[in-house]
């Protein structure tokens, strides 16, 4: 499908507004580059990305996801991290059955202060969905191709 060597990955970043956002802000004042291939989606809590929020992402064409939350014990919301982190251990279960790799979803804690943190988890991300490839479509279509956010509104 792809040689590998031209393939640039989409990744859907959900970030906390408090913590995770504030440190992509932070590296982005600090005119520190990082790859351009995610498209940041502000959230107030990692505790409000739904998992279906993923599902869409995946099925609208994101190759990766990945998922930043406040550090534990720093959550603005009290324990929006803490339930951020036990939906994406049930969701790579779930995305393990639909044969998307674990590597594509990803869920890490950055604060405000780590812009370097966030470079390095965003480049680390880049780096191993690039060696995974583009994620097969058809699985992701035949799989969740139902469109869940037309449905709640």
């Amino acid at each position: 499908m792809s040689n590998g060597s031209s393939f640039e990955p989409k990744i859907v970043g959900f970030l906390c507004n408090w913590c995770s956002y504030a440190g992509a802000d932070k590296a982005g004042g600090s005119q520190k580059s990082y790859p351009p291939n995610v498209n940041v989606i502000r959230v107030m809590c990692s505790g409000r990305v739904d998992p279906q929020f993923i599902l869409k992402a995946y099925s609208a064409g994101a190759d990766g996801v990945l998922i930043l939350a406040c550090h534990p014990g720093d959550c603005h919301y009290k324990e929006g991290n803490y339930k951020a982190m036990q939906r994406h251990r049930l969701l790579l279960r779930v995305l393990n059955q639909l044969g998307i790799e674990s590597e594509r979803c990803k869920f890490d804690y950055v604060s405000a202060g780590e812009g370097d943190k966030f470079i390095s988890i965003i480049t680390e991300m880049v780096d191993a969905v690039r060696a995974l490839g583009p994620l097969n479509k058809v699985i992701i279509l035949d799989n969740i191709g139902y469109n869940t956010m037309e449905e709640r509104s």
